[in-house]
């Protein structure tokens, strides 16, 4: 296992580039600037190569944990043996600031490595209340990639047989943990050419095991995408996903909310009405429905208005939701949108319509700036941005990564309350942690 301290990787910074971005200065009065340097966002290249694969807008790439410190995961691609390849692996932030590497591990000892897909074959993480890591990665329409560690501090080990439906094609994994330690686990299940429908699926920490909870959606001629999965304080799951036309399709529709509670194995709306699982387009609780000219198409050179990746996070048990769409007006660009449940239908607000956006996306409720809605322009060298609301209604937004060429994202809150982002340049084969 490598291991890298902030002194080393500072160090070695001054002949890499600067691997290690300069925090801002603070005031100079003690109190104050021990409570600005608290504060300060924290810019770290992480120090192992990253395989320009390393992309895609669905995926849950990040986990957190507050033990000593704070620990961070980060799952991603390093390059692989050849061009075309990539070995998936787990980066490992300790509160010391320390990184190590955690490869996966096939069941014969060498490294796993799988053929770059472009926006399917990336890893998703997640810790249980047990501290074991679990890692799904490298999956377009096939069997399980499935590596977790037996306790935490062993090796990522390939357990692809611990889970349930073997043998069927996954794609679009994504993973949280709940507040008692178990895992859900949301993804696309099937290669069919007439459906491919969404499936949920329980890791239940105490008896360390996986089960299929259901199929929460599904529908003739139609393909599941799902997007972002969390767990409330009381154990509801929240889902987002969207409905492409079948097979598959790079541009989708009608963006969908639903809940899940274990304690009744009841699915529900946004009003917490019961609905009867699979949900299909006319029954899912529709975020973004169709607009005019909008067509269900499996064409990837599709033009028209169509839903294009999306994030959730919760303010207590209500969702709150960033997503991209391109309507007829838009000029061909995926505008950043705000949609939350009120009356019994989604309000929907315009974040960022300035130009071209990349397919990446985070949300997180903060107590102050309520939500943070970060997305990523298609040009420019400070790429990833950070909108918050005014109380007149409008959006600002900042750079969320000053000096940052990253292409893509992905964030998630912390029990300290910050916002951890991940931070690809697939330009530059770079990953960067930002805490902030």
């Amino acid at each position: 296992m490598r291991r890298h301290t902030v002194r080393t990787y500072t160090a070695a910074a001054t002949a890499l580039v600067a691997l290690l971005l300069p925090v801002p200065a603070v005031a100079a009065d003690t109190a104050h600037s021990a409570a600005a340097a608290a504060a300060a966002t924290v810019t770290e290249k992480v120090p192992y190569a990253m395989d320009s694969s390393n992309q895609a807008a669905w995926w849950t790439p990040v986990a957190t944990y507050k033990g000593r410190g704070q620990y961070t995961y980060f799952a991603f691609n390093e390059p692989g043996s050849t061009a075309a390849t990539h070995r998936p692996a787990i980066a490992r932030r300790d509160p010391d600031g320390a990184w190590s590497l955690l490869p996966l591990v096939n069941r014969d000892g060498q490294r796993a490595e799988f053929p770059d897909d472009n926006g399917h074959n990336q890893p998703s993480v997640a810790r249980d209340g047990n501290g074991r890591l679990h890692v799904f990665a490298s999956m377009h329409a096939n069997a399980w990639r499935y590596y977790r560690t037996e306790a935490p501090g062993t090796a990522v080990t390939d357990h692809a047989t611990e889970l349930p439906d073997q043998g069927v094609g996954i794609t679009y994994p994504i993973v949280t943990t709940a507040p008692n330690g178990d895992l859900y686990l949301a993804a696309r299940v099937g290669s069919g050419s007439d459906q491919r429908p969404g499936k949920l699926y329980r890791w239940n920490n105490a008896d360390s095991r996986w089960s299929v909870v259901a199929t929460f959606a599904s529908a003739l001629n139609r393909s599941v995408y799902p997007d972002d999965i969390t767990v409330d304080a009381s154990g509801r799951v929240h889902l987002l996903y969207e409905w492409g036309k079948a097979p598959a399709t790079a541009f989708r529709h009608q963006l969908s909310y639903l809940t899940y509670a274990p304690s009744t194995g009841a699915f529900a709306d946004s009003t917490g009405a019961t609905v009867t699982a699979p949900v299909t387009p006319t029954t899912s609780d529709v975020v973004q429905d169709l607009t005019a000219g909008e067509e269900w198409s499996n064409d990837n050179t599709y033009p028209g208005p169509s839903v294009q990746s999306a994030k959730l996070t919760l303010d207590g048990t209500t969702p709150k939701i960033a997503y991209r769409y391109r309507s007829a007006d838009s000029g061909g660009h995926f505008r950043v949108y705000y949609a939350y449940p009120s009356g019994g239908d989604w309000v929907r607000k315009t974040v960022y319509a300035g130009g071209q956006t990349s397919a990446a996306l985070g949300i997180t409720w903060d107590g102050t700036d309520t939500k943070r809605i970060y997305y990523v322009t298609a040009s420019g060298t400070d790429r990833v941005f950070a909108a918050t609301q005014s109380a007149d209604g409008s959006w600002s937004a900042q750079s969320a990564a000053p000096g940052v060429s990253a292409d893509r994202l992905a964030v998630r809150r912390d029990s300290d309350g910050r916002d951890v982002l991940y931070l690809p340049d697939t330009a530059r084969n770079s990953l960067y942690y930002v805490s902030r």
